[in-house]
């Protein structure tokens, strides 16, 4: 939460050029609360698992967050009982009436085929064009995140060859951005895809803001077209412990080609309990997205939501 400080205090410039959020006296006594409100399109096969790992982060403020969880109708998930979408999900055509605060896509295992050619594609296309008028602030995370930068910008995906595997060290490319407040000049993030964005097809789109990039093979991990509050993540920094070690054991398992996770066991052996580098950095991505981006934005009325530069 912000330093709430009186009006005009000279401490406060010097808080802003170290990228300390503060909110003077007028603006906090100004301020109505009310819940966030929070829509969540998980594309991943075992739904529980992913509403886990991203609710465990949201939750993780002093903001009161309301979520609604939604399914595509086009394909019917494989892993995830209906008995449990009927419960706890609803259908695009159920909330396409709601305006959010924010709107989360997740990522899906379909990223070696063609956009066009996943079985729900036009219909996350149709969510992702009415979430330009519905949601305040949008968060796109892996398969989700090159889906969007492709809807959006025309920015392809490209096979990497061998897998992007493991727990890279990233650092930033922008100086005093919201969403990476309180990072170190290093840090790490989970990786696990098989594709990925170039960094000069985005700096082709004047709109896009490269905002983070890893050493070596993981890239491009952040892209932000901060005029429209949209945000591209192509890392996993919501993985738990062991997403990765049950991803290795489980194509070890099946016999499939996969390489070790890179920075992840000690010593490079599996045997050893992986070492967890990216729990802080998880809880801060989130709640400064959550923060600023969400909570200090929005209006309170979201009736009267409409996105700027949206004709």
């Amino acid at each position: 939460m912000p330093i709430k400080i009186p009006n005009n205090l000279p401490a406060s410039q010097v808080l802003e050029e170290e990228n300390i959020f503060v909110m003077d006296a007028d603006r906090a006594y100004g301020q109505d609360i009310r819940p966030l409100r929070l829509l969540i399109l998980n594309l991943m096969p075992n739904k529980s698992v992913t509403e886990t790992q991203l609710l465990r982060l949201l939750g993780n403020t002093p903001l009161q967050v309301e979520v609604d969880f939604i399914y595509t109708e086009s394909y019917v998930p494989q892993h995830t009982s209906q008995d449990y979408l009927t419960e706890f999900y609803g259908t695009f055509a159920e909330v396409r009436h709601k305006k959010y605060d924010g709107f989360l896509i997740t990522g899906a295992p379909v990223e070696h085929m063609a956009f066009e050619e996943v079985a729900y594609w036009d219909e996350v296309a149709e969510i992702m064009e009415w979430s330009k008028k519905h949601c305040y602030s949008t968060f796109h995370i892996c398969w989700g995140a090159q889906a969007g930068l492709y809807y959006h910008y025309g920015i392809r995906k490209h096979p990497t060859g061998t897998k992007v595997f493991g727990v890279y060290r990233h650092h930033l490319c922008v100086e005093h951005e919201r969403l990476f407040r309180g990072f170190d000049d290093e840090f790490y993030v989970p990786h696990s895809r098989h594709t990925e964005v170039h960094r000069e097809e985005i700096e082709g789109v004047p709109e896009l803001t490269l905002l983070a990039e890893a050493e070596g093979r993981a890239g491009v991990y952040a892209i932000a077209n901060l005029a429209k509050r949209q945000f591209f993540i192509t890392g996993h920094a919501e993985y738990d412990p062991l997403s990765l070690k049950q991803e290795y054991d489980r194509d070890v398992a099946a016999g499939l080609p996969i390489e070790i996770p890179q920075n992840y066991y000690p010593d490079d052996d599996p045997s050893r309990m992986p070492v967890v580098r990216w729990r802080s950095v998880a809880n801060l991505l989130f709640a400064n997205w959550l923060n600023y981006y969400v909570y200090q934005e929005t209006p309170y009325e979201l009736d009267g939501l409409y996105r700027v530069g949206d004709d």
